[in-house]
């Protein structure tokens, strides 16, 4: 049985600049095909614009407000959100709010650096 409390997992940083930490994948768990973190963006802060090759993603925000654009639309979020993300999609948040920024990123496949594409310097 493989459970992981938040508290106890440490952070990292994606290549698209969020910190994350990433409660169950293959690099600590059981489960092979996808991933679940929890990501946080500072106040004033945001992503670096990107896409994935492979990985379709859900954002579910937990607190906080921002802005995020998919392709060429722009929306505001906020707590309660769900969000998908196509492979192939361009994608940023922004956190436009008074407090972190905090959502669950479900990935399939799992999150891996090399299928994460930046599209902004």
């Amino acid at each position: 049985m493989d459970i992981k409390n938040l508290n106890y997992v440490p952070a990292f940083t994606t290549k698209d600049g969020s910190e994350i930490r990433e409660l169950l994948a293959h690099r600590n768990s059981s489960i092979r095909h996808q991933s679940l973190a929890e990501a946080r963006v500072p106040v004033g802060g945001s992503t670096l614009e990107h896409y994935h090759r492979l990985t379709e993603e859900i954002y579910y925000i937990t607190a906080g407000v921002g802005q995020l654009r998919i392709g060429e639309e722009t929306r505001p979020v906020m707590s309660g959100d769900a969000i998908a993300i196509p492979p192939g999609q361009r994608h940023k948040l922004w956190n436009t709010g008074r407090e972190v920024l905090r959502l669950l990123c479900c990935c399939a496949p799992a999150y891996e650096h090399d299928d994460t594409v930046i599209t902004e310097s």
